[in-house]
């Protein structure tokens, strides 16, 4: 291993705080990973991590030599990326992280297009719904909800994500359907739930503009909201949902919208996120290909919802919607 590739190692080592965690992320050997650094300090004749049986932390000297490890990675990443773009035909690979929600409903049928039409392009998945280090991970682009934390980072809003009340018919004929807030409290629901946090309640806003919460009688918890889904599909509960996850089953008759009169607060939209540099033109043409399949303005899921512009106060969302 020659020295930019341990400084390249030494810098995975220092952003992940570990060895174990570098050698996950590099899927190597941790012994491979914690015998780099020693040699890399050997080569600069300086001290850059202090170690402890639990602990890494830097020295001054590991401070900086990170920043200029940062500036080489970064380095390397656009002289690759300029090579690439000279390529006649898109090809290598396309390192993608995406919230679940999108990964399935938007971007597996637009990958399966896309390969297609350029089989030389790898595409690499991940999904999840925390946010991840985007450059420290080595992804190449990232689909999310919620606006962009990080300044070193370019954002590209994709699409609106707004909400959806469903239930199933033979939910509705064992409840009746729900035709107050007061209905709506007392009947069994679906939640979504992670190990941070858990979805109990439902924001909408009122005719002051002011958002207000109805407390769900949450009968069952997912930490995916298609799980949810099929139990509404059963006619065990209705739920709360981001209109991004209903496909045909509005449309067959399998949920029905309800309570469509209530002004229902929008999700975070959906934005795509990639460092502060030149695309790979793969990786561009993948982000236009996914903006294509969602569509202009109005996103395709919500043709999934007949008149869905007309439920939720949505006709008229400009005049109330806080930012």
């Amino acid at each position: 291993m020659d020295i930019t590739s341990r400084l390249l190692l030494f810098l995975d080592v220092a952003e992940q705080g570990s060895y174990g965690k570098a050698a996950e992320l590099r899927n190597i050997d941790r012994s491979v990973v914690s015998k780099q650094p020693s040699k890399l300090e050997k080569e600069l004749e300086v001290r850059l991590l202090n170690r402890s049986p639990r602990t890494l932390s830097l020295t001054v000297a590991g401070v900086e030599v990170k920043r200029r490890a940062e500036v080489l990675r970064d380095s390397l990443r656009n002289t690759i990326q300029v090579a690439q773009n000279y390529h006649t035909e898109p090809k290598g690979l396309i390192k993608i992280t995406a919230i679940t929600s999108l990964a399935k409903n938007i971007l597996q049928p637009v990958i399966a297009e896309f390969q297609e039409r350029y089989p030389e392009v790898i595409i690499e998945l991940h999904t999840n719904n925390r946010i991840v280090d985007v450059i420290g991970e080595g992804f190449d682009i990232a689909f999310r909800a919620g606006q962009l934390q990080d300044s070193s980072m370019v954002a590209r809003h994709l699409a609106r994500n707004r909400s959806v009340l469903v239930a199933s018919p033979d939910f509705l004929s064992k409840y009746g359907e729900p035709q107050s807030i007061e209905d709506l409290e007392r009947l069994p629901a679906g939640g979504f739930a992670t190990e941070t946090f858990r979805v109990t309640q439902i924001k909408y806003i009122d005719n002051q503009k002011h958002i207000q919460t109805i407390p769900m009688n949450c009968i069952y918890f997912g930490s995916d909201i298609d799980f949810v889904v099929q139990m509404a599909l059963a006619g065990r509960l209705y739920c709360k949902i981001p209109s991004v996850h209903i496909q045909d089953e509005v449309l067959s008759g399998k949920l029905v919208p309800i309570m469509t009169d209530i002004k229902l607060a929008s999700y975070s939209s959906f934005y795509a996120v990639y460092p502060h540099r030149e695309m790979p033109m793969r990786t561009r043409l993948f982000l236009d290909a996914v903006k294509e399949h969602i569509g202009e303005g109005t996103p395709c899921w919500e043709s999934n919802i007949p008149e869905f512009e007309k439920m939720y106060g949505n006709n008229t969302r400009s005049e109330w919607e806080l930012p």
